[in-house]
């Protein structure tokens, strides 16, 4: 049965004095360790609708302050910080390739893949979820089963404000290679993006499929396939373009939900 008390991480987020009592910092870790195992997470889909559980992310940052610097020794590598690796990937079913990273704190679903990687504490990765080559997925990150991170993709990270939400990636979602998704962006179930496509939350993300633009921010829709796009903005000095996403189409049904992102394009005449 999970028990945790949520009230002690409140008074100890108001009052740091209350670190030194070993009752609060047994109570930290105890949450840091079920965020480890997946049996809690940062943010939760309930309804359709995705909600932040701050008090996680609160335990998160007094986990900092209570850990000591260590050295830890991995063969002829050492790593010198205040949070743990993880460990224990064969009996988790996760394949972890060396030079994978992931913190202590992170929960990986069993049939997750880390190629030469990093997945940071507070992330949860859903199964069979591939984290391609140089891919960093930032603390308290979302990223649901099935999805592609491919080579370079950079999933940013949120700790404060406890409130923001952090990155979501839903379900059978293709993340093409050295694509940036930051800010809290939420990309919804099935949606494909592009390689070297950036998305902030304040990025405009322009639906041209239709006879009028509908432009979005902070969300990709479901099945979107979406590409690196600009647009013309008048500034007192001249009219410049300003990067954006183009939601160009949507993915069909006969596109299986393993596809590559060449596929996937290649519906829509990009190459």
């Amino acid at each position: 049965m999970i028990t945790f008390d949520i009230s002690l991480i409140e008074k100890a987020f108001e009052n740091r004095e209350l670190l030194k009592d070993a009752a609060v910092q047994n109570e930290i870790r105890n949450i840091i360790e079920l965020l480890d195992k997946g049996e809690i997470r940062v943010a939760n889909q309930c309804g359709g609708e995705w909600h932040v559980n701050e008090w996680v992310k609160k335990a998160v940052l007094l986990y900092f302050p209570i850990c000591g610097m260590e050295t830890v020794e991995c063969g002829p590598f050492e790593f010198h910080d205040k949070i743990p690796l993880k460990h224990g990937y064969a009996a988790q079913g996760v394949r972890v390739v060396p030079h994978a990273v992931a913190r202590y704190g992170a929960f990986l679903a069993p049939g997750a893949i880390m190629m030469p990687s990093y997945v940071n504490i507070g992330a949860n990765v859903g199964e069979d979820t591939m984290v391609d080559s140089w891919v960093t997925v930032g603390s308290c990150a979302q990223i649901g089963r099935g999805v592609h991170l491919s080579s370079a993709v950079t999933i940013g990270g949120v700790l404060e404000p406890v409130q923001a939400a952090p990155v979501i990636i839903e379900d059978h979602c293709f993340i093409g290679a050295s694509s940036i998704i930051v800010e809290g962006v939420h990309v919804e179930h099935e949606a494909v993006i592009a390689a070297n496509t950036c998305i902030t939350g304040s990025t405009k993300i322009i639906d041209v499929t239709g006879p009028e633009p509908v432009t979005y921010t902070g969300r990709v829709p479901a099945r979107s396939v979406v590409v690196p796009g600009s647009y013309t903005r008048h500034y007192p000095a001249g009219d410049y373009n300003v990067s954006c996403a183009l939601i160009i189409g949507q993915r069909k049904e006969s596109t299986d939900k393993k596809t590559s992102l060449n596929s996937a394009l290649r519906e829509y005449n990009i190459s």
